[in-house]
């Protein structure tokens, strides 16, 4: 199959008119809120991972590069592995305590802890 005849979000799959491009979605980049204005929730979630816990943290506002430092920045200080996907920051483990810690050494003051 042709790079112009891959399947698309929108579900294209194929098209017979040799002319036919698929548009790409511009996505809105928003520029990443100060600290302080960031509404970030922390919670904790063991749906889907094998009764495994890990922290979330989401809502972030910002660029993917803003939320992929934030991430590391936030691994780093627990001490502990995670990931960054779907615009949420993974930590594994149950560290919502010390994610709280770090918004407020780092001046996070909306982020709010869930359950």
């Amino acid at each position: 199959m042709s790079k112009k005849n891959k399947p698309d979000s929108q579900g294209f799959v194929y098209s017979t008119d040799p002319n036919f491009r698929f548009e790409e979605e511009a996505r809105e980049h928003a520029a990443t809120l100060p600290p302080a204005q960031q509404p970030l929730r922390v919670r904790l979630d063991t749906k889907n991972r094998g009764g495994k816990a890990v922290t979330l943290i989401q809502q972030f506002v910002g660029t993917d590069a803003d939320l992929e430092e934030l991430g590391k920045k936030i691994k780093n200080f627990c001490g502990t592995g995670g990931a960054v996907k779907d615009g949420e920051v993974i930590i594994q483990g149950d560290q919502r305590d010390k994610v709280m810690q770090f918004m407020v050494k780092n001046g996070y003051t909306k982020a709010k802890k869930i359950g």
